[in-house]
């Protein structure tokens, strides 16, 4: 048996104390477990901090990270808080590192399966699985490139992540699939495996806001990540078949393409815009005939 590499965890929690003890008891009863799972509270004020207390008292390899208050909630902050766990493992002698959401959940052997997965495959840089939300379904696969790896947990080989420089710190989002693109512009294979899924338990991009907004900012991510707007044609249409039926796929539509309109500065490269419209080209070749690109982006997701 191939001996599965060593691994850490990093988890920016902000205001989970609803949901991070379903993912606390999930990694506690990984047949594999971390090295070190460092939980950097990014200045939680809901009960968040005791929870995790709680945990790091009987279990060592779990530790206890508090950031400073902050009055705005944006995705920089998360990449903030990563880099802070990031920074408290550096010394470690581990190969692999999570990137970990604290309002999932996962089977026992969740971990130790996509360890499994980076030991057999040295080209593979990143792997996940999907994701499943009470409120809606999982990804079908036959629209859904399995080179996207959802945010919720990705689990890079550290190599990889330290050639694309870790995460980008945007505040309107896009962190995970920034990453995500550029390590496959790097050369590294990325690699979702439908034989395991996570429970998420918050419904995506809802935390502070309805729906039907989320769906409207999504769109707007879609056009600063550079999708191309045959594409998002494409994918508004796909969204139309999704709850809420049609409005929502319109909102992700007209999100996408008023800040064409309006021209919003991207913060991506044109390089890395490039590489994504060549894929998304490449993806739209290859659907009628049910085939798959060799690289591509997922019709349904937006991270």
């Amino acid at each position: 048996m191939t001996a599965l590499p060593r691994y850490v965890l990093i988890t920016p929690a902000r205001n989970e104390a609803e949901f991070i003890e379903l993912t606390l008891k999930s990694v506690v009863a990984q047949t594999v477990r971390p090295l070190k799972w460092v939980i950097v509270s990014d200045g939680s004020t809901d009960g968040t901090d005791e929870i995790v207390s709680k945990y790091a008292a009987e279990y060592p390899w779990i530790e206890l990270l508090r950031m400073p208050e902050r009055r705005e909630r944006h995705f920089a902050g998360k990449v903030l808080a990563f880099n802070a766990g990031q920074a408290k493992v550096r010394d470690l002698p581990y190969e692999v590192i999570g990137s970990l959401d604290g309002d999932i959940s996962f089977e026992p052997d969740y971990f130790s399966f996509l360890l499994g997965k980076l030991a057999e495959d040295p080209g593979l840089g990143l792997v996940g699985t999907p994701f499943h939300e009470e409120s809606s379904h999982t990804y079908d696969y036959r629209f859904a490139s399995i080179e996207h790896v959802s945010g919720a947990c990705q689990v890079w080989r550290r190599e990889c992540l330290e050639e694309i420089g870790g995460y980008v710190p945007v505040k309107g989002g896009l962190i995970d699939h920034i990453a995500v693109l550029t390590a496959r512009m790097k050369g590294w294979k990325t690699r979702t495996f439908t034989d395991k899924v996570c429970n998420h338990h918050r419904a995506m991009g809802t935390a502070q806001q309805s729906l039907l907004v989320s769906r409207f900012k999504n769109g707007a991510k879609d056009y600063a990540i550079g999708n191309h707007p045959i594409w998002e044609l494409f994918r508004t249409t796909y969204q139309m078949t999704k709850r809420p039926f049609v409005v929502g796929g319109l909102m992700v539509g007209f999100g996408y393409f008023w800040s064409l309109i309006r021209r919003v500065e991207r913060p991506v490269s044109r390089e890395l815009m490039a590489f994504q419209r060549r894929q998304q080209m490449r993806r739209l070749i290859s659907l009628p005939t049910g085939s798959r690109a060799p690289r591509d982006q997922s019709l349904a997701s937006s991270s």
